[in-house]
């Protein structure tokens, strides 16, 4: 995966001691995201992007902190290629959604400070307030400790989990939640669903769904699906959901309404 280096020069901000920072994938959306963040707050960012690795040990074995922020199929690849430039005192970071196996592969290749990242949200927000942030501690957390800090000076919210725990979760708050509104987007296409004369008499949630779905359809569409296929219990995961599915709408083609009600009542039970 070839790299172009690309420099940014910002100005220091609050007496900030300027660090070097190199995001591998910085022009994407949410590396472009945490390189404005990085930058105004003082510190030197550099960028490797998808040309040529020619630079990269000029750009990676200075930096004291190095961001892989890829797309998922190429994360571990990237990051077993970057390691050979690096310091042993540099950090190694990434941001993508899943964190098992990055993680691993930053121990296994880096002897120094490794840390995973999962920011929960888009690119399109302008700094880290209110937002998410998962950590998933490597090696070394305190090498960290400034950049945790500067998420949370922001007004951001720092949630400590292993990558087992993280990935875990993301089946059912990501890959799941994908799919359910993949599956509805492809069916209001396919149905040729007048979106704009539905919104004249939706309800506030549906007007919700709809926002939710836009935003999701207006996405890169790789990033989407790979959400989706990011790792097999993803995968085994939406294909159960799918079978829950037809098993409910058989019960709705039979229009058993025992049924149906004794499937609400049991799901009840459970959000008490």
């Amino acid at each position: 995966m070839p790299l172009k280096a690309i420099t940014f020069e910002p100005e220091l901000v609050n007496h900030v001691k300027p660090r070097q920072i190199t995001i591998i994938g910085g022009c994407g959306r949410m590396g472009r995201f945490f390189q404005e963040q990085l930058s105004t707050a003082g510190h030197n960012v550099n960028i490797l992007e998808q040309e040529d690795w020619e630079d990269a040990e000029q750009l990676l074995s200075p930096a004291e902190l190095v961001l892989v922020s890829v797309p998922i199929a190429y994360t571990v690849d990237v990051i077993k290629r970057a390691a050979q430039y690096l310091a042993p005192a540099t950090a190694l970071c990434d941001i993508t959604s899943i964190k098992t196996q990055p993680t691993q592969a930053m121990l296994e290749s880096h002897c120094g400070p490794v840390m995973g990242l999962h920011p929960m949200f888009g690119p399109n927000i302008t700094s880290f307030s209110e937002q998410k942030v998962v950590v998933c501690p490597g090696r070394n957390d305190d090498v960290f400790q400034w950049l945790l800090d500067l998420i949370k000076s922001q007004g951001g919210e720092l949630i400590i989990c292993t990558p087992e725990e993280h990935d875990e979760m993301m089946v059912i708050i990501q890959a799941m939640q994908h799919f359910c509104r993949f599956s509805m987007g492809v069916f209001l296409a396919a149905a040729n669903i007048d979106i704009g004369r539905s919104l004249t008499m939706s309800t506030p949630s549906y007007r919700q769904e709809i926002n939710i779905l836009k935003r999701l359809f207006a996405q890169n569409s790789n990033l989407c699906v790979d959400i989706m296929l990011a790792s097999e219990e993803r995968c085994q995961a939406i294909i159960s959901l799918a079978d829950n599915y037809k098993r409910l709408a058989i019960l709705v083609a039979k229009k058993d309404r025992v049924a149906l009600i004794k499937e609400f009542e049991n799901t009840q039970s459970f959000f008490e």
